[in-house]
C-alpha cells in the first residue's frame, strides 16, 4: 500500500493547518499516512555560517523521513503573506540536504486561515516554488474563513468540503498510478 506523509507549516500547538492536513489524509480512501509534527524538529536558524558547523540532526532527520513516502500533503499556515519562520527554516536546511525536497512526488499543497482569503498569499508562493523543488504533481486547496468552515474536526461548509474531496481523490489518483 502506499503511504503519504501529511504535516503543517506551522509549529502552534493548536495548528488549524495541521487540523486541515490531518482532515484531508482522513479522507484518503486507499492510501495510508502519517502526520508529523514541525514541533519534533528543533533547528538552529539557517544560515550558510551554520551550515559550515556539519547539518544538525534534526535536518537530517527531516529529510531523510521525507524518502519514505509516495507524497505529500502540505498546509501552509501564512505569517504576513509568506511562509512561517519554522517552515522557512526547515525547508531551506531540507532543501541543502536534497535539492528535490519533495522527491518528485506528488504534492497536494493546501492553506486555510481565520480570515477569508484562506492562505492565498503563501498558496501561491508554495505554487510557484515547490515544482522547482521537486514536487512532481501539484494539487491546491484553501479553505478560508477556517473557524466558520472548519467544526468538529471536519469542514461544515458543503461546497469546500466537495472542493477538498475532490482535490483528495485527483492526489490519491496520482500517488496510486
Amino acid at each position: 500500500m502506499k503511504k503519504i506523509l501529511a504535516f503543517a507549516g506551522s509549529t502552534s500547538s493548536t495548528s488549524i493547518n495541521k487540523q486541515l492536513a490531518t482532515f484531508a489524509a482522513e479522507n484518503l480512501e486507499s492510501t495510508s499516512f502519517d502526520v508529523v509534527d514541525l514541533r519534533d524538529f528543533k533547528l538552529p536558524v539557517f544560515s550558510e555560517d551554520e551550515e559550515k558547523n556539519g547539518f544538525p540532526e534534526d535536518a537530517k532527520k527531516f529529510s531523510a523521513l521525507l524518502d519514505n513516502y509516495d507524497g505529500f500533503i502540505l498546509s501552509l499556515a501564512e505569517h504576513n503573506g509568506s511562509y512561517t519562520a519554522a517552515f522557512k527554516n526547515i525547508f531551506d536546511w531540507a532543501s541543502r540536504l536534497e535539492v528535490k525536497v519533495f522527491r518528485d512526488k506528488p504534492l497536494l499543497l493546501m492553506a486555510t486561515s481565520p480570515g477569508k482569503m484562506g492562505g492565498q498569499f503563501v498558496l501561491a508562493a508554495g505554487e510557484q516554488r515547490f515544482p522547482i523543488q521537486g514536487a512532481k504533481e501539484l494539487l491546491t486547496f484553501s479553505l478560508p474563513n477556517f473557524y466558520d468552515n472548519f467544526k468538529e474536526n471536519k469542514i461544515v461548509e458543503a461546497e469546500f468540503g466537495t472542493l477538498l474531496k475532490v482535490q483528495v481523490n485527483k492526489f490519491e489518483a496520482l500517488i496510486n498510478q
